[in-house]
């Protein structure tokens, strides 16, 4: 299963995809299946505002992130989200992560 999805959010890039990459912050919206390792590292590419997650207990799991400056100073983000064929899967996943990430720099910008 790979899904792809993008959307806007109302925050600058640099903070959403600070957030994003916020080993403390990713619990909040990265998919379960990404976050049973205790690590949860990317490999980032700071220049282009990417970052993969990976999965050592979950192999077939990742999740790519590419954030791009958007109109009125806010980000658009695009995520590719990839799992194991064999798990049962509901369409729209992609989607909900990235309300979850939303959320999560929803809370971070409001937490000062």
């Amino acid at each position: 299963m790979t899904e792809h999805a993008e959307r806007g959010m109302s925050a600058p890039p640099e903070v959403v995809f600070s957030t994003a990459t916020d080993p403390d912050r990713v619990a909040g919206w990265l998919p379960e299946q990404l976050r049973t390792d205790g690590d949860q590292r990317p490999e980032v590419d700071a220049d282009r505002l990417s970052a993969r997650w990976g999965s050592a207990s979950a192999p077939g799991w990742s999740a790519e992130i590419q954030v791009e400056p958007a109109a009125a100073g806010g980000a658009r983000v695009r995520l590719d989200l990839a799992g194991d064929p064999g798990d049962q899967v509901s369409d729209g996943l992609a989607d909900r992560t990235l309300e979850n990430l939303a959320r999560t720099v929803a809370d971070n910008l409001t937490a000062g």
